[in-house]
């Protein structure tokens, strides 16, 4: 009994549990990062023709199962995002707990924006589901799909604005923490890209420049510095449980 009370003991307060949280802010963001590119590359890309409404529409009506599994692991990323939000806040929290309630608070924001913005493809998904064969033909209807369409797409770069600052942030916040430096510029570096990208497609009429496509380093970064850190709070843990301290051993002697 008294063995088993010193191990408990041992161990180093705090750490089995921000391993966990790192390796789930980790799976979190890696699951991020396959739904996102099948749903906006793999799908809307394919399926969206810019500037001709009709063709839009007769693409979403041949491939609708395709274009709503899109919508579904879009919301999945939403969800996603509230939980990778949580984590960063437990995780960096001990470096300036306000900042990181604020940042967690922006990426929150974000999600539930962005959220939002898929209503407009279930509108639109949902226009061509109910229409006949004759009525997909009418223009006022492929007008309407193309509309909901745009105004996801617009919706969702304004709230990459949000994104952006939460990234900038959480750049500033990995500054402090037992981070690489590279990895904290390059977080920032790419929350620029997205308030960049966001402040283009607001003030600037058909805006085809995408520069976060080039300045996403530092978030797939992030996931691979997430699972070091969970190893290696996994290995502290595992170390610290082994190896009782000397006032246990001679306690049990």
């Amino acid at each position: 009994m008294t063995i088993r009370s010193s191990t408990k003991a041992s161990r180093l307060p705090g750490t089995e549990p921000k391993a966990k949280v790192a390796l789930a802010t980790g799976f979190g963001l890696l699951l991020m990062a396959l739904l996102a590119p099948f749903a906006q590359f793999g799908v809307l890309k394919t399926l969206i023709v810019p500037a001709d409404a009709a063709a839009t529409t007769t693409n979403i009506t041949a491939s609708i199962g395709l274009f709503q599994a899109a919508i579904a692991a879009f919301l999945i990323v939403a969800i996603l995002d509230v939980v990778v939000a949580r984590g960063f806040y437990v995780l960096l929290r001990p470096v300036h707990q306000g900042l990181a309630r604020l940042v967690g608070s922006l990426r929150v924001v974000y999600a539930g924006l962005f959220a939002f913005a898929l209503v407009n493809l279930l509108d639109a998904a949902g226009l061509v589901h109910d229409a006949t064969g004759a009525a997909l033909q009418s223009a006022q209807l492929q007008a309407q799909v193309a509309a909901s369409v745009a105004a996801f797409d617009t919706g969702w770069h304004m709230a990459l604005g949000i994104f952006g600052v939460h990234l900038v942030g959480l750049g500033a916040l990995l500054f402090r923490f037992p981070a690489p430096r590279l990895l904290a510029a390059l977080v920032v570096l790419a929350g620029a890209g997205y308030l960049a990208d966001s402040m283009g497609t607001i003030f600037i009429a058909n805006n085809g420049l995408s520069i976060s496509t080039f300045t996403f380093v530092g978030e797939a970064l992030l996931i691979f510095w997430l699972f070091w850190r969970a190893a290696r709070g996994s290995r502290s843990s595992a170390a610290a449980v082994g190896t009782p301290d000397r006032a246990s051993a001679v306690t049990a002697s």
